[in-house]
């Protein structure tokens, strides 16, 4: 099966996230302020914090710049081996699935080979309720594509579409993670977490779904891959995670966002990722995995998710901090 289906559609990321129902808790009004006033002050003055023009002497190295292929989901569906050509030759050697684009796990594989690129993470939701055979075939497909890094990939809302405020559901799925993670180990495999904002919306009892789940689960079976964008709009500072949870926070999705609290190419936004970067070896950060949510969904086309892409690769590639 294409796990790519595990992966929310394009909705509650495409569209401007403050438009329309991503953030229809407190979380909207928080986030606002969190990215105003932990980005340093005002917007007009922010974008010169991300430009990556400030020297130092540190860089992101690029045999650790990936890519998550959500960013490309249309493009790849249009022209699978042309895409991958494109990430190549942009200076990709290694990205992150999110589903095979309708092939075969194999197939998939020897798309990537005849590409030159390497799968070295992929976005695979654990069974809910947890079923460790249907696991165990997601993992035995990870090892076929290649992957070191397998990710549950989405997790928050209830049947409502609202987010989720009971801990005991955040307990339970810590429950679920450890147990898939101690799977993924016996497979070879490291497993993470990837969050949104939800994670970070106050619960019944004032702690937060990202609080249980790091102190929930195992450090040893459970890392984090912390994305920048979301957590930012759950009105968190990654740099404050990062000292929460230290040596978990093992790839990174390096995604912009703009003035108006939407999705932006890199260094066109207003997060600081130099200062996150800072915090590299504390945080214990193995990829720094570009994305954009909305990259191909109009009103943008599917060939301008390969800009993103390309604007992406270049701003890692040139970051000093």
């Amino acid at each position: 099966m294409d796990q790519q289906l595990n992966r929310p559609g394009p909705t509650p990321a495409s569209e401007p996230v403050s438009r329309r129902g991503v953030l229809r808790a407190a979380t909207v009004s928080a986030a606002a302020v969190g990215a105003a006033g932990l980005l340093g002050g005002t917007a007009a003055a922010a974008p010169a914090a991300s430009s990556g023009q400030a020297q130092g002497r540190r860089r992101v190295p690029v045999d650790r710049i990936s890519i998550q292929l959500y960013t490309l989901r249309d493009q790849l569906a249009a022209d699978l081996p042309g895409t991958l050509d494109a990430l190549r030759r942009i200076g990709y050697r290694r990205v992150e699935h999110a589903g095979f684009v309708g092939r075969t796990a194999a197939q998939f594989r020897a798309a990537l080979d005849e590409a030159g690129l390497r799968s070295t993470s992929g976005h695979v939701g654990i069974p809910q309720p947890f079923d460790a055979a249907t696991w165990e075939k997601a993992l035995a497909d990870a090892n076929v594509v290649g992957c070191q890094k397998i990710v549950h990939p989405y997790f928050g809302r209830d049947a409502s579409g609202q987010p989720i405020r009971d801990p005991a559901v955040y307990r339970a799925l810590a429950r679920d993670l450890n147990h898939a993670g101690r799977l993924a180990e016996r497979a070879g495999l490291d497993f993470g977490y990837h969050n949104h904002q939800l994670e970070f919306v106050p619960l019944t009892g004032g702690s937060t779904g990202f609080d249980i789940l790091s102190a929930q689960t195992d450090p040893g079976l459970v890392h984090f891959e912390l994305d920048l964008y979301w957590t930012w709009r759950g009105a968190h500072d990654p740099v404050d995670v990062i000292r929460a949870n230290r040596g978990r926070i093992r790839q990174v999705h390096v995604k912009d966002l703009d003035v108006e609290g939407g999705f932006a190419d890199l260094g066109r936004g207003v997060i600081d990722f130099g200062r996150i970067f800072a915090h590299e070896r504390e945080a214990g950060i193995e990829e720094y995995i570009v994305e954009r949510d909305d990259a191909g969904t109009a009103p943008r086309s599917p060939a301008d998710a390969l800009d993103t892409a390309r604007v992406g690769f270049d701003y890692l590639a040139s970051l000093r901090y």
